[in-house]
């Protein structure tokens, strides 16, 4: 489990999660090491738990255990159940609720999709207006050159776990999907707090969601100090014309 801890966008679970690593490495499985800090609502069981047939977050919901492997994609999984237990729950319940309402499709329908979206992929930036506003127009020169110093005012947290696990080897391309928080915080419990709160059914199917190419955040990526960097269209890709400004 080759982790930098050191990355930036481990900051805030880095006093936790390394030395849980550590243990993982030494040859404790993801759930015995997670199991004994008590530090999470749910219990992490083989996920050979899973009966057949039952829907994942279905089986969470009725259990209150959840299925882990030992790997990076659930480790890190069990770490966002660590430092956002409330979210966690919160998105736990939509699904359940929409696994209730619609069964289990061939095709999820648009709030399980944005609800998997966000569990998987999702950051939570607070920012002022003009870097917001940079980042919904797709305007990459503004946002990461002219607006730089601006980043020094910003608060970016990621929270999907399938994202904090690409980033373990990074790529230009890896991509976030930002989600707007409302109030910058130190604490990660208040953060926590104010997004269980905060989502709901009509904002999630709303698609509330901006991208973002994660190594382009300033002082997050050496290689991004030149200009350069951002000139590429495969990954600062341009604006389409269907954007929307997306609701404060």
């Amino acid at each position: 489990m080759a982790i930098d801890w050191s990355a930036p966008w481990l900051t805030y679970c880095r006093e936790i999660g390394e030395p849980l690593a550590q243990q993982v490495v030494a040859g404790q499985s993801v759930r015995e090491v997670l199991n004994a800090t008590n530090l999470s609502p749910v219990r992490f069981v083989e996920q050979s738990d899973l009966p057949e047939g039952v829907a994942y977050e279905q089986f969470i919901f009725d259990s209150g255990s959840v299925p882990t492997r030992d790997n990076l994609h659930d480790f890190f999984n069990s770490l966002c159940w660590v430092h956002f237990p409330q979210t966690k729950r919160r998105l736990n319940v939509l699904q359940a609720e929409q696994i209730a309402s619609a069964g289990i499709q061939a095709v999820r329908g648009p709030v399980r999709d944005a609800l998997t979206l966000f569990d998987e992929n999702a950051a939570l930036l607070h920012a002022p207006d003009a870097l917001w506003t940079a980042l919904i127009a797709r305007d990459w020169q503004s946002l990461f050159i002219d607006l730089r110093p601006l980043w020094a005012q910003a608060q970016l947290v990621l929270f999907g776990h399938a994202l904090l696990e690409k980033l373990v080897s990074p790529r230009k391309a890896i991509t976030a999907h930002v989600y707007r928080a409302q109030a910058a915080t130190d604490s990660i419990a208040i953060l926590d707090a104010w997004l269980a709160q905060d989502m709901n059914v009509q904002k999630l199917a709303s698609k509330p969601f901006a991208p973002l190419p994660i190594l382009g955040v300033p002082h997050w990526w050496a290689a991004n100090q030149d200009p350069l960097f951002y000139v590429d269209p495969q990954v600062f890709r341009a604006p389409r014309f269907d954007v929307v400004p997306l609701a404060k």
